[in-house]
């Protein structure tokens, strides 16, 4: 599906493309400078003082890199990775045998942590404070806890939804980072960097293109630039130049905007079918044949951050940026969202 090219979420058969471009150490890391020089403070310390460094919590949209960061800090550590992920972990005795297992200093990596089962995040918590573990053995009356020592080791969590953490997990971890998005310059070099390891020659203004229709995220930019390079070795010269890489990205259904067919589909249901809102999410995701987990999660974010869409305690709305970017003159009375209501910091709109 087209709209799975420009998606932030990882594939399975995209994950050795982008293991190739992945930065091994923190100096290749690109953007993010203020979490970059925080982590490295943490990481040089604790090297000098011989101690595994305090538990650290990356949070961010997807694709900014959280997975990334964790390879990067066992790397610089020069310690073992493990990698799991919340959902995979469904019982206590999953986690015991994953934290017995560690060897001193190394690293645990648990992505999507706020979906990590109850009883696993309540093992987790005497884990991650005193390196122990209690294993329940036998059933009723007759059960038998059992402590276990875990060696000394360093968790690094990712989430791309911090706020369903609960607060006695939040409050274990010594280093808590947000990933923003990254802004086009960076994104600029981070395609120059990528498009040197895959050997695809660039243009300065092929690398902007690109950028700019990546959503600020480093995923989107690298999975564009092996489209444009596609492109570039089939219909044209292997040159990915500015208008190779609009004519390339014409073609995979990615916009000025760096929207795609469902974004699209979104915006156009949302001003066609509702006369630009408001209207329920659930709603709107039948209208595009979607469901609404995907429109929220998926296109939503970047909608709104993009200043076309808005969400109001009535529902959905199109801004007139959305009317002008579909090529529609706002009907009277459109607004630009703040002309009528409040924007809050996570992009929901308050006011009548």
């Amino acid at each position: 599906m087209n709209e799975a090219v420009v998606s932030a979420y990882a594939q399975p058969e995209e994950r050795d493309a982008e293991a190739r471009v992945r930065p091994r150490r923190l100096a290749e890391f690109i953007a993010q400078h203020r979490v970059r020089e925080q982590l490295d403070l943490l990481l040089q310390g604790a090297l000098r003082r011989g101690t595994p460094p305090d538990h650290i919590l990356f949070s961010g949209p997807p694709g900014l890199g959280k997975t990334t960061l964790a390879m990067i800090v066992a790397a610089e550590l020069g310690t073992g990775l493990r990698m799991t992920s919340g959902p995979a972990i469904e019982r206590s005795g999953d986690l015991a045998a994953v934290l017995t297992s560690l060897a001193e200093g190394d690293v645990l990596f648990i992505d999507e942590i706020h979906r990590i089962a109850k009883p696993a995040e309540e093992l987790l918590y005497s884990a991650m404070e005193d390196f122990r573990v209690d294993v329940i053995v036998g059933k009723g009356p007759g059960a038998t806890a059992i402590p276990l020592d875990v060696e000394p080791f360093t968790l690094v969590g990712a989430t791309t939804r911090s706020g369903l953490l609960t607060g006695p997990m939040r409050d274990r971890f010594g280093f808590v980072a947000h990933l923003d998005f990254y802004p086009p310059g960076d994104l600029e070099v981070l395609v120059h960097r990528s498009a040197g390891i895959l050997g695809v020659p660039v243009t300065d203004d092929g690398a902007a293109e690109i950028a700019g229709r990546s959503r600020g995220t480093p995923r989107i930019a690298n999975r564009l630039l092996r489209r444009v390079r596609d492109y570039a070795e089939v219909r044209a010269d292997g040159l990915a130049s500015r208008e190779v890489a609009q004519a390339a990205l014409a073609v995979y259904d990615v916009d000025p905007l760096g929207l795609d067919r469902l974004d699209r589909a979104v915006l156009t249901a949302l001003v066609e079918s509702f006369g630009g809102g408001p209207v329920g999410i659930a709603t709107l995701a039948v209208a595009v044949g979607e469901q609404p987990d995907t429109v929220e999660e998926v296109c939503e974010p970047y909608l709104v951050r993009a200043g076309l869409l808005a969400r109001t305690p009535r529902g959905r709305v199109a801004t007139a940026h959305a009317w002008r970017h579909l090529g529609r003159k706002p009907p009277n009375g459109t607004f630009g969202v703040t002309e009528l209501f409040d924007i809050e910091p996570d992009g929901s709109v308050t006011g009548t």
